[in-house]
């Protein structure tokens, strides 16, 4: 058998696995967090376009929410101002929130845009103040000190969380063949911006969008156990036990809560995924092994990968 007979041969096995994937989730909504090393690498991002682009094309309805963290520490850094962080979320004052909306709202979201478009998608991009489609109020953190008898209220400026989301605007372009593309800035009630982190605006785009499927990129293999091995087809109960042991903790922690959240609030599956592998996206969705953690809900079926 010739070389090129045995690659034809194998594309032909890797088409026949994807089929039942494609048959399950055409027609459904997927929301993808979109970051990490898969947004900065070339052949990662160049990848991660075609992913989404495809998926379209099979009849899926793929949503991304992105983020863009070091992309504004750049420009705050260009601008000569420095980035202040506490419990890991950037301090953002109007100055800081100003910037966040040209980095997020502007360079980032369009260039995500065009890289879909270059691959023949059709993509748009949104902030949460398109269509009403992000409201948002401010985040107060409680940090816990041993000097203090009560924990101490943080106020980190235009750091904001999700109150509620308008699908109309994302639900009008899905059904009409557009990729939304959306940024984590969201609007308060008086018209103030401010920003959000991505993985809980994927989360909870995911949970009013009654999607099927919630994927959040990151730049680690997943959800690893105590012997660095990655753990996966958890359901709910499961991961909450290991956040009470310890073993989900640090940056993780964010990730996970998100698509538990998202599981308890409905969508049939999260995923947590590396983001470092190049066609991650279709690798979790269209085989049986998939890249990264699954994590499932009540109404997950035997196809979730």
């Amino acid at each position: 058998m010739t070389i090129e007979k045995k690659q034809a041969i194998n594309i032909a096995h890797v088409l026949t696995e994807a089929l039942p994937y494609i048959q399950r989730f055409a027609g459904k909504i997927i929301v993808v967090k979109y970051g990490g090393n898969a947004m900065v690498d070339e052949d990662l991002k160049n990848s991660f376009a075609r992913d989404i682009v495809l998926m379209k094309t099979v009849g899926m309805h793929p949503v991304v929410v992105h983020g863009g963290g070091p992309q504004i520490g750049d420009l705050l850094k260009r601008v000569g101002k420095e980035s202040l962080f506490i419990e890991g979320m950037r301090v953002t004052d109007s100055e800081t929130m100003d910037v966040v909306e040209m980095v997020l709202g502007g360079l980032v979201n369009k260039d995500i845009v065009n890289l879909i478009n270059q691959h023949h998608g059709s993509a748009v991009g949104l902030t949460g103040k398109d269509g009403d489609l992000i409201r948002a109020r401010k985040l107060l953190v409680k940090k816990k000190s041993a000097e203090l008898d009560s924990p101490e209220i943080i106020d980190l400026g235009h750091v904001g969380e999700v109150e509620s989301i308008d699908t109309s605007l994302v639900e009008m372009l899905v059904k009409s063949n557009f990729i939304p593309v959306i940024a984590p800035i969201g609007v308060g009630e008086n018209g103030e911006s401010y920003n959000i982190n991505a993985d809980l605006v994927a989360g909870k785009m995911a949970e009013a969008l009654k999607a099927e499927k919630l994927m959040l990129l990151t730049n680690t293999a997943g959800l690893l156990d105590d012997d660095g091995k990655v753990l996966t087809g958890l359901n709910a109960n499961q991961v909450d036990d290991l956040i009470e042991a310890g073993t989900i903790h640090g940056g993780m922690l964010p990730k996970i809560r998100s698509a538990l959240d998202a599981v308890h609030s409905g969508v049939v599956s999260s995923h947590i995924v590396d983001g470092r592998v190049e066609h991650a996206v279709l690798l979790e969705i269209f085989t049986d092994r998939g890249v990264g953690t699954l994590i499932h809900g009540h109404r997950a079926g035997a196809l979730d990968t």
